[in-house]
């Protein structure tokens, strides 16, 4: 007889807002596994890319920050792992899981268009790929 067992992390999609510059740590979400019933007997950790100098975690809650502002054109994610550990045992309560905290993009960069302004159009149900002349 095979026993499947069910994952326990539970997490959304990660996203920073690049170059934030709060004076605060900024906030990138939380870690949880359902193991965890608030009683603090597990720790969370953080290991892979920028773990620990870039982002950190707060073993308890699980809460992930950002401790310096990021910027997407030099980075747009990075991988990281997490892993839940039993504080009475030291042993892993799951297995190391990992994930992606994806650099949002903000518009530092707006489009020029020099010896403006421009004027096109493309006829109805033209395929796709159609170039527009200006």
């Amino acid at each position: 007889m095979v026993h499947r067992i069910k994952r326990g992390w539970v997490w959304n999609q990660f996203f920073v807002l690049e170059e934030y510059m709060g004076s605060e740590p900024q906030y990138v979400g939380k870690l949880h596994t359902d193991m965890d019933h608030g009683d603090n007997a597990v720790k969370y950790t953080l290991s892979g890319e920028g773990a620990g100098s870039i982002f950190t975690i707060d073993q308890i809650t699980g809460d992930i920050h950002a401790l310096v502002g990021l910027d997407r054109s030099e980075k747009s994610y990075y991988t990281l792992k997490a892993q839940a550990i039993d504080i009475n045992t030291g042993l892993p309560l799951e297995p190391e899981s990992e994930f992606i905290i994806k650099v949002q993009d903000i518009n530092d960069n707006e489009p020029r268009f020099p010896d403006g302004p421009y004027s096109s159009s493309v006829p109805e149900m033209s395929p796709t790929g159609k170039t527009a002349r200006v």
